[in-house]
């Protein structure tokens, strides 16, 4: 299982919400692009950055950002938060981005997904952010009435290479992933699959590990690591003897 650094970006900063909640915001860094280098340099094979302005407002915001990010390191940069056009898909791969990250469009563009998909293959992600067993939207300010397992399969079916699953609950609350919660939602779908929300420590990453869960692939850790309370390296050598 990887573990994989996010970064996310509202106002050219680094910063952390709780339960996706733009009014409890934490900044930890003024320049995203070292964070970027701290990770790269502590082990991370891969970055999952998120422009939040971009989230909220519908099209991607921190371009300039992200593109240094892109620039400052030499592992795969997935990126989310706005894209909802194939014109800024292409504008993600022309700077380099390795996979983009579509979470809005899912519910309210079908066929948009699906074009994306023929188009771009393995290279989109698509992104089910969940909050009581729903989908939430428009940088999860909305909650739709589509269940987060149908969905998943909805995006089995049309051919997505994987899934990026966040319990929006525990998402920036350092409460540890609900495990029962995750393990369910494995259990209905064969996509590989990224866990996100609640990762607090490098034992929470274990327990992850201990589902045996052969598509669950990844896990996105966020404040656990700008609090400290991970060790990165620690939490990849970790994982990593448990393949």
């Amino acid at each position: 299982m990887k573990v994989i650094p996010a970064i996310d970006i509202k106002n050219g900063n680094v910063v952390r919400l709780v339960r996706g909640d733009y009014e409890q915001i934490t900044v930890y860094s003024a320049d995203p692009s070292d964070m970027a280098r701290r990770w790269h340099s502590q082990g991370a094979s891969l970055l999952h950055v998120v422009d939040l302005d971009g989230a909220l407002l519908g099209e991607p915001k921190n371009m300039d950002f992200v593109s240094m990010i892109v620039k400052s390191v030499s592992i795969p940069v997935e990126l989310g938060g706005g894209i909802r056009s194939l014109e800024s898909i292409k504008w993600a791969f022309n700077i380099g981005v390795a996979k983009v990250i579509l979470g809005t469009k899912i519910v309210e563009d079908m066929e948009f997904i699906s074009t994306a998909i023929k188009r771009y293959g393995e290279k989109v992600v698509v992104s089910i952010d969940a909050k009581s067993g729903f989908v939430m939207m428009q940088g999860w300010t909305k909650t739709s009435t589509i269940n987060a397992i149908d969905m998943a399969r909805r995006m089995e079916h049309l051919g997505a290479s994987s899934v990026i699953y966040t319990d929006v609950t525990a998402d920036g609350t350092l409460s540890g992933p609900n495990l029962t919660r995750i393990d369910n939602f494995m259990n209905n779908v064969n996509i590989p699959v990224i866990v996100a929300g609640g990762i607090s420590s490098v034992d929470d990453l274990r327990k992850l590990c201990a589902l045996n869960r052969k598509n669950l692939v990844g896990a996105i850790v966020g404040k656990a690591l700008y609090e400290g309370d991970v060790n990165l390296r620690e939490a990849i050598s970790a994982c990593l003897r448990r393949e």
